[in-house]
């Protein structure tokens, strides 16, 4: 499982986080699996606006990098981003694996020198078409004016894989979600494709090209070859083999040309496998607009974090967009969500529970009742969550989580322990069957909300998570009433 590695010429914002959380997200849920999991994420860390960044600040790039990368690692440990491997682009590892796999390319005859005439946008570090601009010859991606920049390059040659890639998408052998974002790209690629720059003579922040000392590589190039880093491209075949082509990359729909388009190409010309799926996010918005610093319409991850919780922030993201689409997002809407969904409905079911659990039965939690025709209906809703979280649908998923917590709280209503004698039966069936839905319900939403989800077992007096099916029995354990999960956030005055 990956992200894009996030480029380190400012700090993470709410889109960079929205993608760790994403990836996050999907590889908690493949450890619950039982299914061996590897999680790269980490920084991109050379090109144009980083030597221009650190020439403005009076340091050196490493200097400048070392800093800023500092800020992208912190982040991720404050969302709880569970990553087993975090890649920097200037470590000497990254440099190695660039070299081989780019001198692969090159003694297989796709790579050559050349004379490059083009419309660059810095902040993109990327060359567009004319056709490609908006009006005013501006990038379309961040709306500045592009520079016409001309060098001697090496270029890698893309259109020998037209028909190639076209055949893989129409396949289905490289997978992508949604779906409408595969019939984008082979729209892209049936209009034909040209070669492509790959390295600079104007800079020399960057990845050298080890046949020749005057060029470095063009950072795109770099970047995407950080997932081969990871597992030891040209080091460790045993390693490389285990983990390629099986890996979904996560990228956000404004760099899909460069995953679905530029890496296949790339890996085909190498010799090895292309990816095998590629998940691409929509863009988040704030109230209809396109986050931007000059708009003052930002939400910081991390105050968010920080006021309330890594959790509250997750479930928000997670459960307010549809995967794929662009989502609109508020912290108004964030403060309502967790007051409504986590504080009204889970928090307060987990402390009702727990309460009528001491009250009625002295804290030894009730076995856990075998399915019958009044509970059975509850494991539809982890079927739906199941079937959610394996296909990349994490508001279904935590939908199909909170919707078994609101059954539950309407079995307890019509039971209505509080009003029955201690040890009744009924009750300690009605108590029983909430105790193992919640314990289900947070295991559902423990991808999104990890924290949260062992607090609702401790709470339950579980040792752990346990299974994904209904474990009729159950652990003998005393409760006792604890602090709420989720506290009321009070309206802002």
């Amino acid at each position: 499982m990956t992200t894009p590695i996030f480029y380190v010429n400012g700090d993470p914002h709410l889109g960079t986080a929205y993608a760790a959380i994403n990836a996050d997200a999907f590889a908690r849920w493949h450890r619950l699996l039982g299914d061996e999991v590897l999680f790269l994420t980490g920084t991109d860390e050379h090109g144009l606006k980083i030597q221009q960044s650190a020439d403005e600040h009076g340091v050196s790039p490493q200097v400048w990098v070392d800093h800023t990368a500092s800020r992208f690692l912190g982040a991720w440990r404050e969302l709880d981003i569970s990553f087993d491997d975090f890649i920097r682009t200037t470590q000497e590892r990254h440099h190695r694996t660039v070299q081989q796999f780019l001198t692969a390319i090159y003694e297989n005859g796709f790579i050559e020198k050349g004379f490059y005439v083009g419309l660059y946008c810095v902040a993109c570090e990327a060359y567009y078409e004319e056709s490609e601009l908006l009006e005013g010859s501006r990038c379309p991606v961040h709306e500045r004016p592009v520079t016409e920049m001309s060098e001697e390059n090496y270029f890698f040659k893309l259109s020998a894989f037209t028909d190639r890639l076209i055949e893989l998408y129409e396949s289905g052998a490289i997978r992508v979600t949604p779906e409408f974002r595969a019939n984008e790209v082979l729209g892209f690629l049936r209009q034909g494709l040209k070669d492509i720059s790959i390295t600079r003579t104007s800079i020399t922040w960057g990845v050298k090209v080890p046949w020749d000392d005057n060029h470095v590589f063009y950072v795109w190039y770099d970047a995407l070859i950080n997932y081969l880093t990871a597992i030891e491209y040209g080091e460790d075949t045993g390693r490389f083999a285990q983990w390629w082509p099986a890996v979904h990359h996560l990228l956000g729909k404004d760099i899909i040309r460069f995953h679905a388009v530029w890496w296949p190409a790339m890996c085909l010309a190498a010799g090895i496998d292309p990816p095998s799926q590629l998940l691409v996010t929509g863009w988040l918005l704030v109230d209809g607009a396109k986050m931007s610093k000059s708009s003052s319409n930002q939400i910081d991850p991390l105050s968010v974090v920080r006021e309330m919780s890594s959790d509250t922030l997750r479930y928000y993201l997670l459960s307010s967009t549809s995967f794929g689409a662009d989502g609109d997002v508020s912290l108004e809407r964030l403060r309502a969500s967790y007051n409504a969904d986590l504080a009204n409905d889970l928090g307060n079911l987990v402390s009702r529970t727990v309460a009528l659990i001491v009250q009625k039965f002295g804290g030894k939690a009730p076995l856990v009742p075998s399915l019958d025709e009044r509970n059975v209906t509850l494991m539809e809703f982890v079927s739906n969550g199941i079937t959610a979280w394996n296909e990349f649908h994490p508001n279904v998923a935590i939908g199909a989580a909170m919707e078994m917590v609101r059954s539950s709280n309407s079995l307890l209503e019509h039971y209505e322990p509080w009003r029955r004698p201690v040890d009744d039966p009924e009750s300690a069936w009605c108590l029983g069957t909430i105790r193992e839905a919640l314990r289900l319900a947070a295991l559902l939403l423990s991808p999104a909300i990890p924290q949260a989800a062992h607090g609702v077992i401790e709470r339950l007096g579980l040792s752990d998570l346990g299974p994904l099916e209904w474990r009729p029995g159950g652990e003998i354990s005393e409760l006792s009433r604890a602090e709420p999960l989720f506290p009321r956030l009070q309206k802002e005055k």
